[in-house]
């Protein structure tokens, strides 16, 4: 297994990516192939997957057994839970969430996808865009994310057809056009084999694109959260004496001694008087560095408010709309009353609306609006994803109900 200096990680950006398919896809098999053809699997795991293929009379290694970690999962030859996966090359870091597909574990693919800059939906060659594949790529959308990679798998038991591939391409197209996403870039992939994962293919010459690591690789991390508009929300306050630092992570933007900022949602003023950190006085702050600030004049400040500087300030609301997915197995009606969970801050809030259905069930998407008992300083999720994002909770037991993306337009 090749090894990585410390030097080299260093100067490495770090991509998450998920990656989604339909049932026998062959998702778990693409996932397995690119660790394994990129060096990344121990050499105690495959020896361990050697066994276990050995044992049910396969010729070679299941590679779907690296990522189906659990029992039932091995059983069933199906994922079911959220795995997480740690590898990098000599270009790059990368987290790969490899999602369920089944429909009754929407809510998984929802969490694991919830933070990826990339998605990687697959399309079994022989079967083309269904019904499942839009449920993937609508769920890519509502979550904002920015790059989308169509693997068209099993290329190989389509005799890598290039007509096969480009009908799929086209199909998926004007799914994708409605649901606006970003630009797709569509690889023609067998996992089975290893064609265009990590090694270019001999039997797809008509294919003059990049294999699927080489657009990992390649493909741009999004925007640098210091360059957004400041927010901090506030973790918890810290008592120095008589002075008060105010602790957490800013989420985006960056923040300066001297700068103007405005408390949310008292919508005081003030000015930062000092940044410390890791207990180091500091100039300024960039995100998403985890710092204390101190503001130069005493406001009641507590842990939920938020700090922002500049223009653009959040939109402070007690009507809250936003695209949701359900993730519990109790339903969610209107009138219920829960908690909204949003950045540090938790507040009472009623259900009004869920777009005119009577509930919402576990795994379905729909619309949603709240009415907060407090005021909520919110972004659009289309503009941040961060600190446009907010959990609906059930408050006789804390468990999370229902998963929010704030739409302000």
């Amino acid at each position: 297994m090749s090894t990585i200096t410390t030097e080299e990680l260093s100067a490495t950006t770090l991509l998450r990516f998920a990656t989604a398919g339909s049932v026998d896809d062959g998702k778990s098999t693409l996932v397995g192939r690119l660790l394994h053809d990129s060096k990344s699997v121990l050499t105690d795991q495959l020896e361990a997957v050697q066994r276990v293929s050995a044992d049910r009379g396969q010729d070679g290694p299941d590679l779907a057994l690296l990522t189906d970690g659990l029992r039932a999962e091995r059983e069933q030859g199906i994922t079911i839970d959220v795995a997480y996966r740690y590898f990098a090359t000599p270009r790059r870091r990368f987290i790969l969430a490899d999602t369920p597909g089944h429909v009754q574990y929407t809510r998984n693919m929802v969490t694991g996808a919830s933070t990826a800059e990339l998605a990687i939906i697959l399309v079994d060659a022989r079967n083309g865009v269904v019904e499942q594949t839009l449920r993937h790529a609508a769920v890519t959308a509502l979550l904002r994310v920015p790059h989308v990679v169509l693997a068209v798998n099993k290329m190989d038991l389509v005799g890598y057809g290039r007509p096969v591939f480009e009908w799929i391409v086209e199909e998926f197209a004007g799914h994708a056009a409605e649901l606006r996403l970003p630009s797709v870039t569509p690889i023609p992939v067998s996992a089975l084999v290893g064609d265009n994962v990590v090694d270019r293919s001999a039997h797809m010459d008509w294919y003059a694109g990049p294999t699927l690591l080489e657009f990992l690789e390649d493909v741009p991390v999004g925007a640098d959260p210091s360059d957004a508009p400041a927010r901090f929300p506030v973790q918890y306050v810290i008592r120095d004496g008589e002075v008060r630092w105010y602790a957490g992570q800013l989420v985006s933007g960056s923040l300066r001694v001297g700068d103007r900022v405005t408390v949310h949602p008292s919508g005081e003023g003030s000015e930062i008087a000092g940044i410390s950190v890791l207990g180091t006085g500091a100039e300024a702050a960039y995100a998403p560095q985890s710092v204390s600030l101190r503001l130069a004049d005493q406001r009641d400040v507590a842990r939920g408010d938020m700090i922002t500087a500049g223009v653009d300030a959040p939109a402070l609301t007690q009507d809250v709309r936003a695209a949701v997915c359900h993730l519990a197995d109790r339903p969610l009606r209107v009138g219920d009353r829960v908690l909204v969970r949003h950045t540090t801050r938790t507040v009472k809030a009623i259900v009004k609306d869920l777009g005119g259905a009577t509930a919402l069930l576990a795994n379905d998407l729909g619309r949603i609006t709240l009415r907060t008992a407090e005021p909520l300083a919110l972004d659009d999720y289309a503009v941040s994803r961060r600190t446009g994002a907010f959990l609906v909770i059930d408050p006789a037991d804390g468990a999370t109900l229902t998963a929010g993306m704030a739409d302000l337009a």
